[in-house]
């Protein structure tokens, strides 16, 4: 397994930006695809949006569809996912995913990945 940390969470008001990012060590990061999932209180994770190892192809939940953009940068092991115009809805926990599954194709299901970091919190105020 890849091991993941995540940063970068905090407190923004709404419209406001973040970038998030997911640390990856001890395997080949660019063997695998990658994934963002949130959790808010009381609900159950979610997809927010999915890589492939070369970053070539993306895809994102249609709740954060052209407000969140999703990259990495293989030379330094490390996932990003930048959010802009950042709504209170978007308050959760996010976490960053690695599959052992093909890395050319994208994954929206939890259960397709297989390491996942500790999560960073996310809090939008009015």
């Amino acid at each position: 397994q890849v091991q993941l940390v995540e940063s970068g969470g905090g407190l923004v008001q709404a419209g406001g930006s973040l970038r998030l990012s997911c640390a990856a060590s001890g395997r080949t990061f660019r063997n695998y695809a990658m994934g963002w999932f949130r959790q808010a209180p009381g609900k159950e994770r979610e997809f927010v949006a999915a890589i492939t190892w070369s970053g070539g192809n993306t895809y994102y939940a249609d709740s954060v569809k052209d407000r969140f953009t999703i990259s990495r940068d293989n030379a330094k092991n490390t996932m990003y996912l930048q959010m802009n115009g950042l709504k209170p809805e978007d308050t959760a926990v996010y976490y960053c995913a690695a599959t052992k599954y093909d890395s050319s194709s994208l994954y929206l299901k939890s259960g397709d990945y297989d390491s996942w970091g500790q999560g960073t919190q996310v809090t939008v105020s009015l």
